[in-house]
Parts: structure tokens; sequence; C-alpha cells
């Protein structure tokens, strides 16, 4: 009686093997298409060693798939280092040249071997690596570890296994997309400067609305990182820029972020209404009309949009999904001209989703089973800013630029300063700050608006 077993078969001479098709996409990574092995002489044999094999064959199926995984997505510094393992096999491998035996590592094998590999077309970036590595007898430079190596050393060496490991491992995605803004994870350690630390505290400040001591926290957070990446990757010769960055408020002047002048702001406007989505353009018309900040609007709820009221406004306040800079911050912002056409368009285009720009909003999404993804100001920043920059290079022009340029048409409009910290959400902490009902303040600041903006 036969095996019920699976995947056995008995040769003519009546031992047992194990055979199995390997799938397609591991096929094409290890170059085989079925998986044998020899079970045993005997059935007893072959029942005894088939778990053993069978694992194996599981094994073998999801080590190559987590290659390729690892592969695709591997920075250069870690592809040089499966090349490094890979080149020490090709070193050792027999090779026969007229008769003799020779290892890969040999100046006339290692040719052979890369010959070889030119005539099959290899492309694996890993195995293209380790045959350069071993035709050049091992002196290739070891790529310069980036931002990205440095993430990925402190997600292995602090983050998991910690007993925090979700938390703090979502925390260490939230500090890439800070860094993005003005540091790509492409970018190498060394090549890190100062400039680059001041804007990303600059950008927390500026246009997430983050307060002094969480931007405290999160410098804190990157320089362990890069600290960390700098000292096990043997670059302690280099600087971390994020060393001993100041973060005060007043040290961002109101001149380091110049206002957007009238041209150049029309040829920017331009380029967003063509270039940019539907919904970019409506939060940059919603931005240049009511002054708010960026995190302000961008995380806006519907029913934050009071459109059915005799004077249309934003209600600025904390959510559970955002909060507000400080206590100024939480206020009404009239919406007059094209603030509030862009407005009532964004709020039917949002139809029964209770956020305004829910790809901007900083909440979780559900994409079609691929995952979730939570976008947020830092994203419709960078966006905008890739408009911007089409019209102009000046570092100081920037999507937070906006409020300034608010603040200097008020100003021309003889708008009082009362009145103007009515609208952008700013205190002096005077006393006369504390009198006047809601109702009040907002004509006051609807009035300021359409005077700014020529609407009188």
């Amino acid at each position: 009686m036969g095996l019920a077993l699976k995947h056995i078969v008995v040769s003519q001479a009546g031992t047992y093997h194990y055979r199995r098709r390997l799938p397609r996409d591991v096929a094409h990574l290890i170059g085989k298409n079925e998986f044998k092995r020899l079970l045993g002489e005997t059935q007893r044999e072959a029942l005894k060693n088939f778990p053993k094999v069978n694992a194996l064959y599981e094994r073998i199926v999801e080590e190559a798939r987590t290659s390729a995984v690892t592969k695709a997505n591997a920075t250069p510094l870690e592809v040089h280092r499966l090349a490094k393992i890979r080149a020490a096999e090709l070193a050792e491998m027999k090779v026969y040249i007229g008769g003799r035996e020779l290892t890969g590592a040999d100046p006339e094998a290692a040719e052979l071997i890369r010959e070889s590999a030119r005539s099959r077309g290899v492309s694996d970036p890993v195995e293209r690596g380790a045959i350069n590595l071993v035709a050049n007898g091992g002196n290739i430079a070891r790529p310069v570890p980036t931002i990205e190596d440095a993430k990925r050393l402190y997600l292995t060496e602090k983050v998991t296994g910690d007993i925090n490991e979700h938390k703090r491992s979502t925390r260490l995605d939230r500090i890439m997309e800070i860094l993005s803004h003005s540091v790509e994870g492409a970018r190498p350690l060394d090549r890190l400067t100062r400039e680059d630390a001041r804007e990303v505290r600059d950008h927390m400040i500026r246009d997430l609305a983050m307060k002094p001591n969480t931007v405290k926290r999160y410098i804190a957070d990157i320089r362990s990182m890069v600290n960390l990446g700098l000292r096990e990757h043997d670059m302690s010769n280099v600087g971390n820029p994020f060393n001993g960055l100041s973060v005060k408020m007043e040290s961002l002047a109101v001149d380091e972020r110049h206002p957007i002048p009238e041209d150049m702001l029309g040829a920017i406007n331009g380029t967003i209404a063509t270039q940019a989505g539907t919904d970019l353009w409506q939060l940059w018309q919603m931005l240049e009309g009511t002054g708010c900040r960026l995190a302000e609007v961008a995380a806006l709820l519907v029913e934050d949009v009071k459109l059915d009221t005799s004077i249309a406004y934003l209600d600025v306040g904390f959510r559970e999904h955002r909060r507000v800079k400080n206590q100024s911050s939480a206020r009404r912002v009239p919406l007059v001209g094209q603030a509030l056409k862009a407005a009532g368009e964004a709020v039917k285009a949002a139809g029964d989703n209770p956020y305004l720009f829910v790809q901007y909003a900083g909440v979780l999404q559900t994409k079609s089973g691929r995952g979730k993804t939570k976008k947020d100001a830092t994203h419709a920043s960078n966006a905008l800013m890739k408009h911007i920059r089409k019209v102009t290079a000046d570092p100081k022009i920037t999507v937070h630029s906006l409020r300034h340029t608010m603040e200097d048409r008020l100003i021309r409009a003889r708008v009082d300063e009362f009145d103007r910290n009515l609208v952008l959400g700013h205190t002096k902490g005077g006393m006369s700050e504390r009198y006047g009902g809601p109702d009040a303040r907002l004509e006051a600041a609807e009035k300021a608006v359409r005077g700014a903006l020529g609407l009188t």
C-alpha cells in the first residue's frame, strides 16, 4: 500500500522522494522549477523524514519571497551588505579553466564569473554587486549610510521588541514624515546641514502649528536617531546638525518668512489652479482668503464650515484629531470672496465624509484593502511647495508666507492690531482682548478681512 501523503514519489529503484513544483515567482527567484529531496529507502524512513523535508520546502519559499521584498526595498548600504555575503560564497566556489581547479577569488576565475553574468544579463543588484566585489578583490567603497539607514537601524536597535513597540514604531514613521518636508530619506548622513535642521524645526512650528515643547520632543527623537546612525556606522567624525538646536518661539521672527508679492502671488495662483488637484486649489484659496495656518484648514471638519449664517465663517478650535496652537488660535475666521466659494465647493465635494479635506486631515484611511494611511498638513505643505517652487526658488517664500501676506494686507487696509489678531489668532495678552462676544468679534473680523481683500 502506497503512502497517502502528497508530493511523494517512488523511484524505479524503490526509493522514496519528495518532489514538489515551486511557485512561479519563487522559481524565477532561485532559478529552479522543482524542489526534490530523498526521503529514504523505506516507507518508514519516508514517513519519518517527510515533516522535516516539507518544512524545508516551506522555509525556502518564504525566505525567497522575503529576500525579494528586502532587495526591492533595500537601501544602497543594505544592497552592499547582502552583496558582501554573496561575494564570500562566490569567492569559495570551484571554477574549472583549462583543466585547472580555481576558486572564485582567483582573478582569472573572477573575470570568468563576471563575463558569464554579463552574457546571462544578470540584473539583480545584489548579485551584480557581489560579482564586482569578487572581481575587484573586495576593493569597492561602502555606500554612505542615509537617513533611511539610520531609521531602519533605530527601528531594529531601539524599537523592535520594546514593550511599546507599536506606539514607538508609529512615532518613528511620523518623524520620517516631518523630515521629508526638508530632508529626503536617501540623503547621506554626512550631507545633513544645520540649515536642514533649522528648516525641519521651523516647519513644525510654522506649518504644523506645534507647540515648542512638542517640537523639542520631536527634535530629541530625530537627534537620537541620527546619533545612533552615526555611531553605529563608524561616522563619529561627522557632526549631528540637530545637536544643540534651540526651539524658541521668539527665534522665529516675523521676517523669517516673507509675504508673497502680489505679482508673484498671481503667478502661483495660476500654477496651482491649473496644475494642482481641485482639493489643493480649494485649500490654497481658503488659506489666502483667511490667513489661517495650514494645519488649521487641512484638519477642518465639514461641520466647522459655517455657511448658513449671516456671516459665513470657519470654526477653528480644539478637536480630537487636531490641536490649536494656543488659546487665542481658537476663533471664528470669516469667509468672504474666493475663500467662501472654495469652502462651499469643498463641503460639497466632501459628501458624507466628516472631514473637509480627508486626505490631509491627519486621520487613518483605508484604501481598497491596501492598508491604512495617515496624511496631514505635512503632505499638503509638500504638495503645495512643489507648485510654489515652479514660480520662485526664494527659500523665504513658503506656504506659511500667505499668513504674512494677509497681515500686510490688513496693515495696508489700516486695520488696528486688535482686529488683526482676531483674524490671525495672535495674542498680545492685552486686557482689551478679554472683552467682546463671539458675534461682535466675528463682525469685526469680517470687516477687517473685507478691507484687506478690497471687498468693502
